[in-house]
């Protein structure tokens, strides 16, 4: 089966190289009217294909021109159309966020991966959680916490020894980052229906940030984090190698 496909390139040279290669074996299809898209690069760009392209409900499909490539399926040049015929879909919903600032404003953005509060200053983070409306934690004092979807469980959430989530499951992820009160406390895990929030304790003497993939909020007062179940984010993988098989591999690695 033929497929329209459009490939999208991040800057670096080997994946504006691949581009180049693929667009002359396989032609470069506008997007609308496109079947499919190729992001060219790593993790990150494969993040801001999704971000950018989020409203078209075309599958993406990843070839890894990067370092990482979680999200990316083997660079290769032979029978993308059957590589694309056999790939395994897998749908993320994104996690939004709603950012009140120190100066009066209200900042939002969207995450497939998670959403963090990272302390800004030289002294530690003071957080107030609340899930579903009621207080959970009155204080964590940190380096600051964050809360990942199932797909992003294995980025920076597994970074700070948060769990794996299978892909599938009905949770979130909330972990702790460099906990000092409650020193031994790492985080829940939350039904992925949770609203969670975030009050900044001591704002002027602490300050804290809120990131949301690329997007990055200074000098927040309190951040709201749920799941938007209406965005659907459809990515291909290679057969074999989906990414429910990713995250149980790197469970045994």
């Amino acid at each position: 089966m033929s497929h329209r496909i459009a490939f999208l390139a991040s800057d670096a040279p080997a994946a504006q190289t691949a581009l180049a290669t693929l667009t002359a074996l396989y032609g470069n299809h506008p997007l609308p009217g496109a079947t499919h898209i190729v992001a060219l690069g790593g993790d990150g760009f494969m993040l801001q294909t999704l971000h950018k392209t989020q409203s078209r409900d075309l599958p993406v499909y990843g070839m890894n021109c990067g370092t990482i490539g979680f999200l990316m399926n083997a660079y290769g040049i032979d029978n993308l159309h059957q590589r694309l015929e056999e790939a395994e879909e897998t749908v993320v919903n994104p996690l939004t966020m709603r950012a009140e600032t120190a100066d009066g404003g209200v900042e939002y953005g969207l995450a497939i991966n998670e959403i963090s509060m990272l302390r800004s200053g030289p002294q530690a983070a003071k957080l107030r959680i609340s899930v579903d409306g009621r207080v959970r934690m009155e204080e964590l004092v940190c380096d600051g916490a964050l809360v990942a979807t199932p797909a992003g469980s294995t980025a920076y959430n597994y970074s700070a020894h948060g769990p794996i989530v299978p892909i599938g499951s009905d949770v979130l992820a909330l972990t702790a980052i460099a906990a000092f009160r409650p020193r031994r406390w790492r985080g829940a895990l939350l039904p992925k229906s949770a609203v969670v929030r975030f009050d900044v304790l001591e704002a002027e003497k602490r300050p804290v940030r809120a990131d949301a993939d690329s997007i990055s909020v200074p000098n927040v007062l309190a951040v709201e984090i749920r799941l938007d179940p209406k965005i659907r984010h459809r990515i291909l993988f290679d057969e074999g190698h989906g990414l429910e098989e990713r995250l149980l591999r790197e469970q045994f690695a």
